[in-house]
């Protein structure tokens, strides 16, 4: 597939335009960076709750970026713009900033994601969930964020029972062997092979970039969690089975500066065999490319087929090498904790997040020292 490069929009009816795909592309310059507004990494936390007690928490682990909660829905429109910039000044005055948003493509699956057509790529159906969609990318730069994350997937995220961890906590665990009992169960999206998947990413980007160009904002697209079997029920992943060459393959489809990824390491290493040594060559990939918009710093036990979501510091990657290489790539925005093992007495996962956001300022002071 051919590498494409979009030009800024320039008419105020363009978002519209867009939808209905009346709007076409040409070649212009090579990618420019979004400049961070820091000059090296930071902690980050994703969707936490915008109120006084949530933020006030933030604050006190030292977290100044944040992935907020969507603002409010207004339906068949898109986000409030006054309820964003809301969010942001409650966040300002703890000296905090909202730097990205959850767009309503996520991880949920076909069968519960808020705007399930683009994914089934039904017409014209997905064409009004897309037009919404580049309402929220103005409304999100008005409110001052500078990244939308995002979902390409029809299946949800999979895994097979919980395993004990360290604590008396438990693990979000894997077993392929265990999960390919469900390898028949369709979705209502049926059989979809890696090429559709593609196109109907593509129908979407094309659409989104030029008004994420317009407006200055990064769409970051998370890795599909996890690499899957081809085919599984009736599915294949853009980021399976080889988890490299479809990172590299997605990476391709465009030269924007607003086209990226939302990085999960751990999502990564599930689909590798050596995940310390291979993530590495994963991000110097991506890194080099200058697509690299937010980090879900997430360790495992373990990787392809098999895995357990552990702990930051007792996963099979070292952290500290991880956050150099980050370094190494010039990456300056948000590090976040992410799937944290469970415990009964963490219903909220406080404990776990404060533990995670103390070892990621440690890891990046270190990192930088």
């Amino acid at each position: 597939m051919k590498r494409r490069t979009f030009n800024k929009l320039v008419a105020s009816g363009a978002a519209s335009a867009l939808a209905s795909g009346k709007l076409t592309s040409t070649a212009s310059a090579a990618p420019r960076a979004i400049p961070s507004n820091e000059g090296r990494m930071h902690v980050g936390c994703q969707h936490g709750r915008v109120d006084e007690t949530e933020i006030a928490f933030k604050a006190r682990c030292g977290v100044r970026h944040i992935d907020g909660y969507a603002p409010k829905l207004i339906p068949g429109v898109g986000w409030d713009l006054e309820d964003a910039l809301r969010q942001q000044e409650l966040c300002a005055k703890y000296d905090i900033k909202i730097d990205a948003y959850h767009l309503p493509l996520s991880s949920a699956g076909i069968d519960r994601v808020a705007t399930p057509n683009i994914m089934l790529g039904k017409s014209p159906e997905r064409d009004r969930e897309i037009e919404m969609i580049q309402q929220m990318i103005e409304v999100s730069a008005k409110a001052g964020v500078r990244a939308l994350l995002y979902n390409t997937t029809i299946l949800p995220v999979v895994r097979t029972e919980r395993t004990p961890g360290r604590g008396g906590s438990t693990y979000s665990t894997w077993d392929m062997a265990k999960g390919m009992s469900e390898k028949a169960k369709f979705t209502k999206a049926g059989k979809v092979s890696v090429d559709e998947i593609y196109e109907r990413i593509t129908y979407l980007l094309d659409r989104l970039l030029p008004v994420a160009e317009q407006f200055n904002v990064q769409l970051a697209n998370h890795i599909a969690d996890p690499p899957l079997p081809v085919g599984y029920r009736g599915i294949t992943r853009w980021n399976s089975p080889d988890i490299l060459e479809g990172v590299k393959r997605f990476s391709k489809l465009y030269d924007s500066p607003s086209h990226g990824f939302n990085l999960c390491l751990g999502s990564s290493a599930e689909g590798m065999k050596d995940p310390n040594t291979e993530i590495h060559e994963l991000i110097r990939y991506v890194g080099s490319k200058k697509q690299i918009f937010n980090i879900h710093l997430r360790n495992i036990k373990g990787g392809w087929g098999h895995f357990q979501e552990v702990y930051p510091d007792e996963g099979d990657m070292d952290f500290l090498e991880v956050i150099k290489t980050l370094r190494e790539v010039g990456y300056t925005y948000m590090v976040m904790p992410d799937h944290l093992p469970r415990h009964e007495d963490d219903s909220d996962s406080r404990q776990g997040f404060a533990f995670a956001y103390g070892y990621i300022k440690a890891l990046i002071q270190a990192a930088y020292s």
